[in-house]
């Protein structure tokens, strides 16, 4: 890669991992403090209040990808991580649990994920684009492990109201970033890219329900693995110590994945093997039934490196194969299934496992990585384009 190109993917990855540090610091500790709030005895007001960031999301990831075409990619995030410094700061000032929820849907109005792909396209060339796509998911389930160690020790120290506060200063170091750290943007077309040519290309939507079932399982995995470890005998505040090695040994694998796909066009093997260890991931959550600290543990490690490659993929095949001037729309598309898998995994996992069993949980993700793979067996691997690099 150019020094601009790793200038771009570092920095974009560090506005992605400020702002989901910010989230994910909350998710640990959150169920527990609202007990001491008003309202907090409300356990679907406490969901939505976690739940809320993710729905906003959805219905805001189309419009801001969209405006990222027409009105260029750095003002929209600027404008995306504005709403979310100020979502933060009132939730930081409530006193009750609903104006913690008002707080969280005006963080997630800062819909910014397909904004910043999309800017991650613009300024890296195909065959490097990848990598970067590598850096910006890596980040993500590199500060999810952080923030499980962390959130414990910070609430002890700052409270709840200090989290907020620190996820509004961690938003605003990205605006400062965006500005002064990011390269330039090159010139895009300023246009809006019409819905029917991305809904009408079948390579795009094998991708979009691709990232839906992805995070679906993500979600819905939460609702087992944490009752798991503590069924196998580790403490809540100890999981880390599963978390932390399971992601860190997934990069040491996934970046050999990641290099054989680019340099050895194994991009469609390397993507449908991903996809084929979900669904061994899911038939072993299924068998071992959360039973024993050791296989959970390996099956974990194996669902991040499938979880990372897939994330680091499936973005830049999107950037390859949208059309230029509706790459901002296709991403936008992108994130909301993303954003709805996110928040109809938690909630189908967790009515399943209360009216079903736990097993369901698995058979549903099972069953959605099946017909993943059926659908990506029909993709075609996108053809670098050589362009220049910014």
């Amino acid at each position: 890669m150019s020094p601009a190109e790793r200038r771009a993917g570092i920095s974009l990855a560090s506005i992605f991992a400020l702002r989901m540090l910010g989230l994910f610091l909350i998710l640990p500790v959150f169920a527990v403090h609202a007990h001491g709030m008003p309202g907090g005895d409300n356990a679907a007001l406490v969901g939505m209040a976690i739940g809320a960031y993710g729905l906003t999301q959805a219905f805001l990831q189309i419009p801001f990808g969209t405006a990222s075409d027409r009105f260029g990619r750095k003002p929209v995030i600027i404008f995306g991580l504005v709403l979310f410094v100020i979502g933060s700061m009132v939730a930081a000032l409530a006193e009750d649990v609903q104006m913690v929820i008002v707080g969280r849907v005006i963080q997630g109005a800062g819909a910014i994920s397909a904004a910043v792909t999309a800017l991650a396209a613009d300024l890296t060339r195909d065959q490097h684009r990848t990598k970067v796509m590598a850096m910006i998911g890596s980040s993500i389930g590199l500060v999810f492990a952080v923030s499980m160690v962390a959130a414990p020790l910070l609430y002890s120290l700052i409270g709840m109201s200090g989290l907020f506060w620190l996820t509004a200063v961690l938003a605003a170091a990205a605006i400062f970033t965006v500005i002064f750290i990011v390269p330039a943007a090159p010139p895009v077309p300023r246009a809006i890219g019409r819905f029917s040519e991305v809904l009408g290309n079948g390579q795009l939507m094998r991708l979009n329900f691709g990232v839906f079932a992805l995070h679906l399982m993500q979600t819905a995995m939460w609702v087992l693995v944490p009752a798991g470890l503590v069924q196998a005998g580790l403490p809540m505040a100890e999981h880390w110590k599963v978390y932390l090695p399971a992601v860190l040994l997934s990069f040491v694998v996934m970046v050999p994945a990641i290099i054989m796909a680019e340099k050895k066009g194994a991009m469609k093997r390397v993507f449908n093997s991903a996809i084929a260890l979900l669904l061994l991931v899911q038939v072993g959550l299924y068998v071992e039934g959360g039973a024993g600290m050791w296989p959970l543990a390996i099956l974990l490690t194996l669902f991040f490196v499938a979880f990372n490659v897939l994330e680091a993929t499936q973005p830049s095949w999107i950037s390859r194969i949208a059309p230029p001037h509706a790459k901002g729309t296709a991403l936008g598309i992108y994130n909301t299934l993303q954003s709805l898998g996110l928040f109809l995994g938690g909630a189908l996992g967790g009515w399943l496992v209360q009216h079903v069993g736990p097993g369901s949980v698995s058979l549903l993700g099972g069953g959605l990585a099946v017909v993943w793979l059926i659908l990506a067996s029909g993709m075609v691997a996108p053809v670098p384009r050589r362009v220049a690099a910014a």
